[in-house]
């Protein structure tokens, strides 16, 4: 069973496979040092923007054969916690990590989108943790504030990506070219225009 938003199960502690037969796939919850953590309910504006992400990205990385991309609900086992990133990158090359219901280990890209709730957890726990297992890129985006953050996996240490007029350049997805512009615009950009633009079409 899993507990109450914001709390936790707490003795005894929780196996990982245990929160995983546990887990209601429709309840989104994480698994963090034995216990199971349930998360609050995404807002339409984090839905809208993870939607829009998933759509040009699952595109982009398709066409040029990349990998695989997921979204949210897709756990990532990590040495002490079992988090699950609104969008989540695995390259062609560690897709052995794949498993039914979880990725094993860390994702090459995992993309928050930070809510008013989140913003402790996605700029404090998850950062670290996601520092520490290799993720090697790590989005953090926050459409309330309109602010995004792209930080690199460099020596083992994030650094924040520097934006060139208003584009990030992703490593992890090479020739990914994203105006951060796109992120605030409403409506969110169709998908044909984003392909155009990539010249994907």
């Amino acid at each position: 069973m899993i507990a109450a938003m914001g709390s936790s199960i707490s003795s005894p502690t929780v196996t990982y496979s245990d929160f995983l037969a546990a887990a209601d796939e429709d309840v989104p919850a994480e698994w963090v040092a034995g216990e199971i953590i349930e998360m609050s309910p995404a807002s339409r504006l984090h839905q809208d923007l993870a939607r829009f992400l998933t759509n040009i990205l699952s595109a982009f990385v398709e066409h040029h054969a990349l990998g695989v991309l997921l979204p949210a609900p897709f756990q990532m086992k990590l040495e002490a916690s079992g988090r699950e990133p609104d969008v989540l990158f695995v390259a062609t090359r560690n897709r052995e990590r794949l498993r039914s219901t979880y990725l094993d280990g860390p994702a090459d890209l995992a993309i928050e989108i930070v809510s008013p709730e989140s913003r402790g957890r996605d700029r404090g726990d998850k950062f670290y943790e996601y520092e520490q297992a290799g993720v090697r890129e790590y989005w953090l985006i926050d459409p309330e504030r309109e602010r995004a953050e792209f930080y690199r996996l460099e020596d083992e240490i994030y650094s924040l990506a520097t934006l060139t007029d208003g584009v990030f350049r992703s490593r992890v997805l090479p020739d990914l070219e994203l105006p951060i512009a796109w992120l605030w615009q409403q409506p969110l950009p169709t998908l044909v225009s984003v392909l155009k633009e990539w010249k994907l079409v």
